[in-house]
């Protein structure tokens, strides 16, 4: 079992990575989007969830889980160590819920619960929804008892609902525990480390026999280290197979990859206490940091990085001094054949930048502006520099600094020209939203920063792909939160962020919903700034952007919300939009009847509609056109007639879900 999950990449045209080490993968026009390979997500979607379960090992307590979680309505809470694997056991319970026949049960939720609920949708579970809330990172007793609140809160709706809750708790903090909780509680164990490591070797189609696993070291290490470590040996297992640098049998890749795990940080240590100099230790920092890059560009950031730490250039001429060759030698780095370089043991670059982070912090500014910009050198390619940016973010983030990270993408998104997204202001903000521990850090800054003042264009539009893409895919609500936020902006980028969310929202009938609601409680609530959530409201309620089959009574809300209040002139082309549909499938007519109810039977806006739809019909002489306006008119009239001539005011209430139908 592994807390460490990866992105599936279904292209097998996509690149290979022959190296030890991340591999990150760009797809699609202007490398907007991109599929990652080598971090920590907290993405739980389906495809990830198959690839997790294929390599999960059961810890103890885990059938005890199981079995309590699967009445609906039912709320599981997991007790077990860090390091365990106890995030990873919380999807695979609820991911087993929906494996019957190999598909999830159609329509229902997986989704990653927000810690807060600070302007956030409200939860509206459905019956067989599952959810996951991760509370391991709360470390004060202040924060767990607000959490607890709120959990109360959820287990309510969930149970109510007939949804799924796995709650993994925080440890240490027993003694705070709500004692309500002691019943839903399940103490997990720690799984099988040798289980762990060979169900990820085999996974990668390693060739080995069960003999090759005994050794004294490596139970040693299966005993003793974190799940997500002993996912990372067996991954360096594979890198010293697939580079070709380490002899051609397992045994061999096995103790390359053991001395990675346990030898790296000690040989670091030695190597730099050896070299005093401020030109060989840059050197080491700058080949780590660009590893697999080519030798003129790693030349051009090492000199950079000397220059950022202010070191004085030699008086003598380069001729006279050390070449570059014979420096790379000394530190132990090659030069393939290629002209890249590349450290002679393997994972030895991530020791290398594991160390400088950890021992020298009163450079740590300077290496942020440093990596700002050597990441835009000329000689690295794309997939470079986002190498580049997820090195440098994943230190960042391991000594507790995510504001570095986020001040990286910020500068980046800034200078960002035209109007694609900068990729490597798209690439830490991904990590920095996939990381375990600083996620949510990510998710509020990002919420900020929507409903902040001015953005740059560049930002907004990192913000949007992040939010569409990311967030959508972990948090969908928190993700129409945000958009929702971008999409009310003035200026270019702000009609992107539009767009984008009501596409996104039109490909699910409960964000679709979400949204209706989220913009009618804004034009109530935002007398003085409703305008624009009013057209944005419009705009969705148009018949392109309606999920299919209709949702005719959220429809019907958003069009009663619509019609209450001046401007006018957008009920034209959201009339027209549904006349058209109307006429182009005419099991569609209930629209009719709803947008006509929706008016309330306000003379004016009666008037309005029918006007519209004269206007319609009269573009072109079609006789389906004039069947469709001449329905229209039908219902116009019944709701006058309604209004001025009976006490059953016809229309003029709101449809019930069962009429909507």
């Amino acid at each position: 079992m592994t807390e460490q999950d990866h992105v599936t990449v279904n292209d097998p045209r996509g690149p290979v990575n022959n190296g030890e080490g991340h591999q990150y993968v760009f797809y699609g026009a202007g490398s907007d989007w991109m599929i990652r390979k080598g971090v920590e997500p907290l993405r739980i979607v389906r495809e990830d969830r198959v690839r997790l379960s294929l390599r999960f090992a059961r810890p103890a307590g885990f059938r005890i889980a199981a079995d309590r979680l699967e009445k609906p309505g039912s709320v599981v809470l997991l007790d077990a160590p860090p390091g365990s694997g106890r995030r990873a056991a919380a999807i695979m319970l609820l991911h087993e819920l929906g494996e019957d026949g190999g598909a999830d049960e159609e329509g229902a939720r997986f989704e990653e619960l927000p810690a807060s609920e600070k302007d956030e949708p409200r939860l509206a579970p459905t019956a067989g929804d599952r959810f996951l809330l991760d509370l391991s990172g709360i470390a004060d007793e202040e924060a767990y008892a607000k959490a607890q609140q709120l959990l109360a809160v959820r287990r309510s709706q969930v149970t109510e609902a007939g949804a799924h809750l796995v709650v993994v708790l925080p440890s240490g903090m027993a003694h705070a525990h709500a004692p309500d909780l002691e019943p839903h509680t399940v103490t997990l164990g720690r799984p099988r480390g040798i289980a762990v490591v060979t169900r990820h070797l085999r996974m990668d189609r390693m060739v080995f026999h069960s003999a090759d696993l005994r050794n004294a070291d490596l139970q040693r290490l299966c005993d003793r280290s974190p799940m997500a470590e002993l996912a990372r040996l067996a991954g360096l297992v594979r890198a010293a197979r697939d580079s070709g640098r380490f002899g051609a049998d397992f045994a061999g890749w096995l103790d390359q990859a053991m001395h990675a795990v346990t030898d790296r940080a000690g040989e670091v240590g030695r190597q730099v206490a050896e070299i005093r100099t401020t030109p060989e230790r840059a050197l080491l920092l700058a080949t780590a940091m660009f590893e697999e890059t080519h030798a003129d560009t790693v030349y051009e950031a090492w000199h950079g990085l000397m220059r950022t730490v202010r070191h004085e250039e030699e008086t003598t001429t380069e001729l006279a001094r050390k070449d570059f060759g014979e420096r790379l030698a000394a530190l132990g780095i090659e030069r393939g054949t290629d002209g890249r370089l590349r450290f002679e043991r393997l994972a030895y670059a991530d020791a290398v930048r594991a160390y400088f982070w950890a021992n020298f912090p009163g450079v740590r500014d300077d290496l942020r502006d440093w990596i700002d910009r050597a990441a835009g050198l000329h000689g690295l390619t794309t997939d470079d520099r986002v190498n580049v940016v997820v090195r440098y973010g994943e230190r960042s983030l391991a000594i507790g600094q995510p504001a570095h990270l986020f001040e990286l993408v910020v500068r980046w998104a800034d200078i960002a020209t035209g109007t694609s997204c900068d990729p490597r202001a798209v690439a830490g903000l991904e990590l920095g939203l996939t990381h375990e521990e600083f996620g949510g850090w990510f998710r509020r800054r990002i919420y900020a920063c929507a409903r902040s003042g001015p953005l740059s264009d560049g930002l907004a539009r990192v913000l949007t792909t992040t939010c569409l893409r990311s967030l959508g895919t972990t948090h969908p609500d928190q993700a129409v939160v945000r958009l929702h936020y971008l999409a009310v902006r003035k200026g270019e980028a702000a009609r992107e962020a539009r767009e984008a969310l009501l596409d996104f929202v039109g490909r699910d009938r409960r964000l679709y919903r979400l949204l209706i609601d989220r913009l009618r409680d804004r034009t109530r609530q935002e007398p003085h700034g409703s305008e624009t959530h009013l057209l944005l409201l419009t705009e969705l309620l148009w018949s392109d952007r309606a999920p299919d089959p209709p949702p005719w009574p959220d429809l019907f809300l958003g069009w009663q919300t619509v019609f209450s209040q001046p401007p006018t002139e957008p009920w034209n082309p959201l009339v027209r939009s549904w006349l058209n549909a109307v006429m182009g499938d005419s099991t569609r007519d209930l629209a009719l009847d709803v947008i006509v109810g929706a008016t309330r039977g306000r003379a004016a806006a009666l008037h309005r509609l029918y006007a519209i739809a004269c206007g319609w019909a009269g573009v072109s002489p079609q006789p389906s056109r004039a069947a469709v306006a001449a329905l229209l008119w039908q219902r116009i009239d019944h709701a006058q007639y309604a209004r001025t001539g009976s006490t059953e005011h016809a229309g003029t209430g709101p449809l019930t879900t069962e009429e909507a139908r």
